[in-house]
């Protein structure tokens, strides 16, 4: 695609909800099951704590989507968290926003991807010793889907996430309609029983207390990727700011509508979930090959009427593609903050490129790669996962709204008129309340999931921050040292220019080298060859006699049978005695059509290259000579990808015709 048709792919509201939200919308599906697995630590005494917890993931879920719309009014270029904290609290607070981001980016698509394999085992137990692959494949199946660009990703994702909403909402509406008329859905777990962990039954005071706070901060990944509309605002069609705002109401609505209904239904048909299937008593099968149903999949089975009943594998069918597909939603996000970074050079320029159809190739490639290293190390286990996950969301949200209450302070200095400054009033409440409130849930957080895995997180998010620190002082001074000052002064000409031609043998290619050496007409030219075998120097000796070839032949002696050194040696001694001259260095190469016949020529060229160059005064010129197997390996298709990119010709209907389109 040209970057003219940029513009086509703009999203609608409809498509931008399921690519934006749908980590959101879709981490409903174990929210409320990492909360119950917290509390059940202590067997089935600390349930009644659920609602009180899920009523406080709800009231944190408002806040921050209140907070956040803000956001997309005042900075609608899209950089989000990071743009705002970069500009109201400077470039290093804003890169521990961006660096944040970017490990919870691919903690979302680890633990996305993770759950919804662990929906698929439900419904099908068979496939548990199959988890690793299933959850890679996967991987490079969003990646493929990703790299085609956003609005086909879009629309690809968008069926699924709308009949997961349908379905949640037809199984809560279900299941409490019985339970209104005295029919109440039990499930399968109901009946077993839940042994606690070192009598933790027991609890009180200040264990209680951490206990709450642990299952609160594993339900408040809930919240993961509320903030990735704030940084895709330049997707949205116009107007982009109050698109994206409507579409960050209606995500925070559904997931609130969602998450309290499967929690009330959890509670209602007393789902048992633990970390530990041995801490179930009363379990038909040995525990230790017993694989437990999610909540969502115990849920389904309840309401719908067991677990082979058509609307259960319905059920499963959306939840665990949306799940997987809700990796979405760090594929756009992760991409877009990378390319910011890039073009503030704190990452390397080519994650700020776009590919062939407008998407950003390498940030979408990097993200796959690092996913699917930590989904292998973890052995796609969601319960692991997990304790790597939301610190970063909650460091962004914390400093955004502390960088909002800053802009906001800067628009009153400015004394606008009295409705903006009513306005202006009424968000930097908003924002000061999601400040405060998300600084509360990130020191939870901190303190209830450090030590289970979350420091990994943290480590991973500093050594980031250093990285791109390190990344910004060298393309800082790269720029300073390629800075014009003087430009007579630095744009002198050498002296003059000593040629020459590297040769091994005398054919066709050696010739060619010459004659294009020549062609630059330097002030000297020679030909330099090395002597590794005396036979094969004697036999060149007679050629350049015989064909008179009228450049000189100068003969580099190499006792140890190196090529490369004697040459090196060769050019660096005439920098030194003639400093001022510039030396250009001809290498004659085979251009193949195949990538084995590759790896049969060029080596000794490649290796001289990389040594040349970083030799100062030295100009390397590599010359080509096309084998036969080159232009065979030619063949224009009717549309490869990049081929319209490259300025290659593309064949045009049945005729074969080579061009390009009529009516272009």
């Amino acid at each position: 695609m040209r970057s003219e048709e940029l513009g086509g792919t703009l999203l609608p509201k409809r498509l931008a909800l399921p690519i934006f939200a749908s980590d959101p919308l879709s981490s409903v599906a174990y929210a409320t099951q990492e909360i119950l697995l917290v509390l059940t630590v202590g067997g089935t005494a600390f349930l009644y704590l659920t609602p009180w917890i899920a009523l406080g993931v709800v009231v944190l879920m408002a806040v921050v989507v209140m907070s956040y719309r803000q956001v997309v009014h005042a900075y609608p270029s899209g950089g989000g968290s990071y743009e705002v904290v970069s500009t109201n609290l400077g470039d290093r607070a804003g890169l521990v926003v961006a660096a944040s981001l970017l490990v919870d980016y691919v903690m979302t698509v680890a633990v996305s991807v993770a759950s919804g394999v662990d929906n698929i085992i439900s419904a099908v137990d068979g496939l548990a010793d199959y988890r690793v692959p299933l959850a890679l494949g996967f991987v490079a199946l969003l990646t493929a889907m990703n790299l085609r660009g956003v609005r086909e990703s879009g629309t690809a994702f968008a069926v699924p996430t709308y009949l997961f909403i349908g379905g949640i909402v037809l199984m809560v509406g279900t299941g409490l309609i019985r339970l209104a008329f005295g029919d109440g859905p039990q499930a399968s777990s109901a009946a077993y029983g839940i042994v606690p962990e070192d009598g933790r039954d027991t609890l009180a005071g200040l264990g209680l207390l951490m206990l709450g706070l642990r299952a609160f901060a594993s339900g408040c990944t809930a919240l993961t990727g509320v903030e990735a509309i704030s940084n895709g605002v330049p997707a949205f069609r116009r107007p982009k700011s109050r698109n994206a705002a409507t579409t960050l109401a209606v995500m925070g609505v559904t997931a609130v509508v969602m998450f309290s209904g499967i929690t009330a239904l959890a509670l209602t048909s007393d789902v048992h979930y633990v970390d530990d299937a041995c801490q179930l008593t009363g379990l038909p099968t040995d525990c230790a090959g017993y694989v437990q149903p999610t909540v969502v999949a115990q849920l389904a089975a309840a309401v719908f009427g067991g677990y082979h009943s058509v609307l259960f594998y319905g059920i499963q069918t959306v939840t665990a593609l949306v799940l997987i597909l809700a990796a979405n939603t760090a594929f756009n996000g992760f991409p877009l903050l990378a390319s910011i970074l890039a073009q503030h050079r704190y990452l390397p320029a080519q994650l700020h490129s776009r590919g062939d159809r407008l998407a950003f190739s390498n940030g979408i490639l990097a993200l796959a790669v690092v996913a699917g290293g930590l989904l292998w190390l973890y052995d796609a286990n969601v319960t692991s996962l997990i304790h790597l996950y939301i610190l970063g969301v909650f460091t962004s949200f914390t400093l955004s709204q502390i960088g909002m209450v800053r802009h906001w302070n800067g628009v009153l200095r400015r004394g606008p008129g009295s409705t903006v400054r009513a306005a202006a009033r009424r968000s930097r409440v908003i924002n000061a309340v999601g400040a405060v409130t998300t600084a509360l849930v990130l020191v939870i957080v901190l303190i209830t999931k450090f030590t289970q895995g979350a420091w990994l997180a943290v480590v991973a998010a500093v050594l980031l921050w250093l990285m791109m620190r390190g990344i910004r002082r060298h393309y800082d001074a790269v720029a300073a040292e390629l800075a014009v000052t003087d430009p007579r002064a630095e744009s002198v000409r050498p002296s003059r220019v000593h040629g020459i031609v590297l040769v091994s043998k005398l054919h066709k290619a050696t010739l060619r080298a010459l004659g294009y050496a020549e062609a630059f007409h330097p002030d000297a030219l020679e030909a330099v060859t090395v002597a590794v075998e005396e036979d094969a120097v004697a036999d060149l000796r007679a050629q350049w006699l015989e064909f008179d070839v009228p450049i000189p032949l100068k003969v580099l002696e190499s006792p140890y049978r190196e090529i490369t050194k004697p040459v090196v040696a060769y050019v660096r001694e005439r920098r030194r005695t003639s400093p001022r001259e510039a030396v250009a260095v001809f290498i004659p190469e085979y251009v193949v059509g195949h990538w084995w016949e590759q790896l049969l020529h060029n080596q000794s060229a490649l290796w001289l290259k990389s040594r040349l160059l970083f030799t100062p005064g030295v100009m390397v010129i590599s010359v080509p000579w096309q084998l036969t197997s080159s232009g065979r390996a030619y063949r224009p298709s009717r549309r490869a990808p990049g081929s319209v990119r490259r300025g290659e010709p593309v064949l045009h209907g049945d005729h074969g015709r080579i061009g390009p389109p009529e009516d272009s």
